[in-house]
């Protein structure tokens, strides 16, 4: 009688690396013992996941640097053919010296998506190999120190970029953006920026910004569509001058202003957190007098309060968006009895487009 014939080990290669790439690495090394002809099949995969999985236990962890040593020898002694897409997802990095040396073995192997995120404990210092990642297209760091070499202007590939709580210069940040020429989509989360950064992207279409606007200037996006916003504080007074912001944004489609984190006080004349009295919001700023956000379609405002600086840029979107279809507004959670009262304010606002839907999300 015919042995049944061997399936798992007759697949083809692209099969068998596609159900690879949907395991985790544990469980992608795992099927090492299939077959002999699955011993190595990890080790030729394009895509290679460092992430939680891997330190699921409380030993796991206990041995965390000699775990992640083994890990880090085995891909470098054991892989082979490019790696095009690596992320690096774990709780630390403290003890663990092979890892300047992933990197240079990354930087060698053709490396297009790279995913660093360092969730606790001293930034990293990115080292110099990482700079000489030419084939970069995504790429995203979380807690990381970015000081290249003199001669270092940038990633020419690049089309996402997302820095969270990274240590850069305003100078080397606008250099890096300015250089990526393909660039689409950019991410800034509360990273340490000291002076303002000038946003040059001919190619930008979606931006998401969290921290403050001061240091944030849109020189030349005139393909920017997409903005999400969350401000440290917030004013449509001239000191964070919104008007040149929303100038510089032409192609502006979708807005979302997220303003559950703000914690300082800002206006003219009065404290950020004095309530707004009814029908006591300010006529339109002079700034925004010849302004039209002629393509804006939707927008969404999150933790509204119903303060003034709120309400007079809702009444500002509202009766200068002649395309606006749906505007949707969250009320912050510790102004639920106030809600009604905001929510009447703001239906006598006047309204430039005479199919704005206006959700206002009472509970």
């Amino acid at each position: 009688m015919m042995p049944p014939p061997d399936v798992l080990s007759n697949l083809p290669k692209i099969v068998i690396d596609e159900i690879l790439m949907r395991l985790s690495l544990r469980d992608a090394v795992r099927t090492s013992i299939l077959s002999k002809k699955w011993r190595y099949n990890w080790c030729t995969l394009p895509q290679l996941k460092l992430d939680q999985t891997l330190w699921k236990t409380t030993k796991d962890l206990t041995c965390f640097t000699s775990n992640f040593t083994k890990i880090i020898y085995h891909i470098l002694t054991l892989h082979e053919g490019p790696i095009t897409q690596f992320t690096l997802s774990i709780p630390y990095l403290e003890g663990c010296p092979n890892f300047d040396n992933l990197i240079y073995f990354l930087s060698r192997n053709g490396i297009q998506h790279l995913v660093l995120e360092h969730q606790s404990g001293n930034l990293y210092k990115l080292p110099s190999s990482f700079f000489t990642c030419s084939q970069l297209r995504h790429l995203s760091l979380e807690n990381c120190i970015i000081r290249p070499p003199h001669v270092f202007k940038g990633f020419e590939r690049l089309i996402s970029l997302k820095l969270s709580g990274v240590t850069i210069s305003s100078e080397l940040l606008g250099s890096l953006i300015s250089h990526s020429l393909f660039l689409e989509n950019l991410v800034l989360e509360n990273s340490d920026i000291s002076n303002p950064v000038e946003i040059s992207a001919p190619k930008l279409r979606s931006f998401v910004f969290i921290g403050d606007i001061h240091f944030i200037r849109l020189k030349y996006v005139p393909l920017l569509s997409k903005v999400s916003y969350e401000p440290r504080a917030f004013s449509v007074e001239a000191e964070h001058d919104l008007a040149k912001i929303f100038e510089s944004i032409p192609a502006l489609e979708h807005l979302c202003w997220n303003l559950h984190d703000v914690k300082a006080c800002d206006t003219v004349g009065g404290e950020y957190y004095e309530p707004v009295p009814c029908g006591g919001v300010d006529e339109i700023p002079a700034s925004f007098s010849d302004m039209t956000f002629n393509l804006l379609r939707t927008v969404k405002l999150k933790g509204v309060t119903g303060k003034g600086s709120e309400m007079q840029l809702i009444k500002v979107l509202l009766a200068k968006s002649p395309a606006l279809l749906r505007m949707v507004i969250d009320p912050s959670v510790e102004e639920d009895k106030k809600s009604l009262k905001v929510l009447a304010e703001i239906t006598k606002f006047q309204r430039a487009s005479s199919k704005a839907e206006v959700v206002y999300n009472v509970d």
